[in-house]
């Protein structure tokens, strides 16, 4: 942390271990992508746990520093594993804590909020310079804006997108983009007539090319998004609505050791493209891909949503 915000990728980052991962329904009420059956608990926790290990491997493979955070089985909290909601940092230093629509994902920050602040201190090296804004609060007056869920951040550009929804409120939207320098472009998106509860299922932004089903963008707001994504000199790349239900849009770009950027997905994302999707993103970023379908039915995300960046 520190220095001008130019750098999109890192190559540090916190991950959640699951303890105690199931369907959430506290959530369901507002993410079409969840799935509940009768399945027994324990199996459904040890599937997960062995995705997870499995993701984490994979990211400390490439080069990166996995923070691994241990969950406790008190209190239950199902979605802890995907940390990226409550919390995201920023370079020169910045670190936000975010007001989640549900009582249990809300009780994640007591529960972590301690060790990533210490790891983001870790990183920051002068802590004069470390800031927090902490807009957890708005949580008591039913204003969300879920991390980067919420907000898909161009941070080459300083360009952050948000899909209006239940789980992400304007007004707080435009209060993080003066807080934290970002222009801000608000927008609405659907899939079979909804609201679509996270905007980093629509898309996702790396260095070179921007994932994003601008089908599911409304029809007043598409052109506008779409030119803003240009405009910072992104190569588009055009998901299906289908291939967003199969989380394709759930990706994240983070540095190697090598020093070259990759791009982290599910097995299901990849396999939902085409071949000329698939050739047009590795011409500038290696893909890795890795099968967490237990976490993506039961939990209702995917590869990005398990991954919280430490810049």
């Amino acid at each position: 942390m520190g220095g001008i915000d130019i750098k999109h990728t890192t190559n540090e980052v916190v991950m959640v271990r699951p303890k105690g991962f199931f369907f959430n329904a506290q959530t369901a009420v507002n993410n079409a992508y969840q799935h509940n059956d009768e399945a027994d608990l324990n199996e459904v926790q040890k599937r997960a746990l062995e995705e997870f290990n499995n993701l984490s491997d994979a990211l400390k493979a490439k080069g990166v520093k996995v923070n691994i955070l241990e969950d406790t089985a008190e209190p239950k909290t199902p979605d802890s594993i995907f940390p990226n909601n409550w919390f995201s940092t920023h370079e020169g230093g910045i670190m936000c804590i975010y007001p989640m629509f549900a009582e249990n994902r809300q009780m994640e920050i007591t529960k972590f909020k301690e060790k990533v602040v210490k790891i983001c201190k870790d990183k920051a090296k002068d802590e004069e310079f470390f800031k927090i804004f902490d807009y957890s609060e708005n949580h008591d007056k039913n204003k969300f804006l879920e991390g980067t869920g919420s907000i898909v951040i161009d941070r080459k550009n300083k360009v952050a997108y948000c899909s209006l929804s239940p789980r992400a409120d304007k007004n707080l939207f435009e209060t993080w983009c003066k807080d934290t320098g970002h222009v801000g472009v608000a927008f609405e998106s659907r899939q079979d007539g909804k609201l679509i509860y996270h905007t980093n299922i629509v898309m996702g932004i790396g260095e070179k090319k921007a994932i994003i089903c601008l089908e599911a963008v409304d029809e007043k707001d598409r052109q506008r998004v779409k030119d803003k994504l240009i405009e910072g000199g992104n190569d588009i790349v055009e998901l299906t609505l289908e291939q967003t239900k199969a989380c394709a849009g759930n990706t994240l770009e983070l540095m190697g050791s090598d020093g070259k950027s990759f791009i982290v997905m599910s097995k299901m994302a990849y396999d939902s493209l085409d071949k000329d999707q698939i050739k047009k993103i590795e011409e500038t970023t290696e893909i890795v891909c890795v099968d967490i379908s237990t976490i993506e039915y039961y939990g209702g995300g995917s590869a990005r949503c398990m991954i919280a960046e430490i810049f």
